[in-house]
């Protein structure tokens, strides 16, 4: 029966966290209990239906009975003695699904309209979740903006994520020997105009080792020295071409800043708001085609859209609000490094633009 249930069912998808079993042993016992009192009681009210119908005769026997005690205990016990189980397996299910142990990893999630970012220990951050195998993970979530719902259906676990405070989750996931495998997350809470939009992957990695291994070199810019990286800056293409030759591997996993800032205006979940083509239809916020180099109109005035112009509303985008929109958006959390490949690829979504 729990090989069947690990697998999924018609009701359930597959369990991909340790404590998965508890939520759908849980479910199909008071199924089943359901199932059988549901039966016994429509059975029971249609057999009574039909052996009492009204006869032919005027008037019928009158009742003379006032009650059953025997029947009345036996209605009152077994339920009673159904539903503490049903109270302590719950009760003890949730605790544990709120405590996390205390060699839990900790992972930080931010989520914003609408994407989500799970920021890990060594400060790098990706819009999909990476785990290791049989390792406790505990999420430290808030919100940027409104109330979201971090939801993961395989590992059964669901957490509101409010904004101004901390809301935690966690889990152990299971994993595959040798390869990673992946779930769906959801948000579950709704939270405006692209809410379906925001959902992220859980990639499980078969060890804490392969975890480690693929931590360490998930950002290559962050193996750059500050030398090296002011040469990739100022000539990316012939930076990456020289370190071919002394580290291959490393130059294969670099790109240009015009293509780093691509990745993060999907990555950050830009793209859920602005356009980036010129004839996209508008969204929630203002098109980034022909933003910069031109004059932008702003509610209280226009303004030169340059680098400065750029950057100060990436960083705070409520400082300046172009015409005709509103200002749905908070802070952002962005390095330097990041400011500079997203101006670097706005930059070239312009009708005038030559590629260097």
């Amino acid at each position: 029966m729990s090989a069947l249930l690990a697998r999924g069912d018609f009701w359930m998808p597959m369990q991909g966290a340790e404590g998965a079993w508890v939520v759908d042993w849980l479910f199909y016992f008071i199924f089943w209990v359901s199932l059988v009192f549901f039966i016994i009681i429509a059975g029971g009210m249609f057999w009574f239906m039909w052996r009492y119908r009204r006869r032919h005769e005027e008037h019928g026997p009158e009742s003379n009975v006032s009650h059953n005690t025997a029947l009345e205990l036996t209605w009152t016990i077994i339920p009673t003695i159904l539903l503490i189980p049903m109270f302590w397996w719950g009760f003890t299910g949730f605790m544990d699904a709120r405590v996390a142990p205390n060699n839990a990893y900790d992972i930080n999630v931010i989520a914003q309209k609408w994407s989500w970012r799970f920021v890990y220990p060594n400060n790098y951050d990706d819009n999909n979740l990476h785990v290791p195998a049989g390792v406790p993970i505990r999420l430290v979530m808030r919100s940027e903006d409104v109330i979201h719902s971090c939801y993961i259906p395989d590992f059964r676990v669901k957490r509101d994520v409010v904004p101004g405070r901390y809301s935690t989750l966690w889990f152990t996931a299971k994993g595959a020997q040798g390869r990673t495998t992946e779930h769906h997350l959801f948000c579950a809470e709704y939270c405006g105009t692209s809410h379906s939009d925001m959902k992220a992957k859980v990639i499980v990695h078969p060890s804490r080792e392969d975890f480690d291994a693929w931590l360490a070199n998930a950002d290559p810019l962050k193996q750059l020295t500050p030398e090296q990286y002011e040469a990739y800056v100022k000539d990316p293409e012939g930076f990456i071409e020289e370190l071919r030759k002394t580290d291959p591997d490393l130059a294969a996993r670099l790109v240009t800043p015009v293509e780093h800032g691509r990745r993060l205006y999907e990555k950050k979940g830009c793209a859920q708001c602005h356009t980036i083509t010129k004839d996209a239809p508008s969204r929630n916020g203002p098109t980034w085609w022909n933003v910069y180099g031109h004059k932008v109109l702003l509610r209280d005035g226009s303004s030169i859209a340059d680098e400065n112009y750029l950057r100060e509303s990436i960083v705070n985008p409520g400082a300046k609000i172009v015409a005709g929109y509103d200002n749905i958006m908070g802070p952002q959390r962005v390095n330097d490094r990041e400011i500079d490949a997203l101006i670097a690829f706005i930059k070239t979504l312009r009708d005038d633009y030559q590629k260097p």
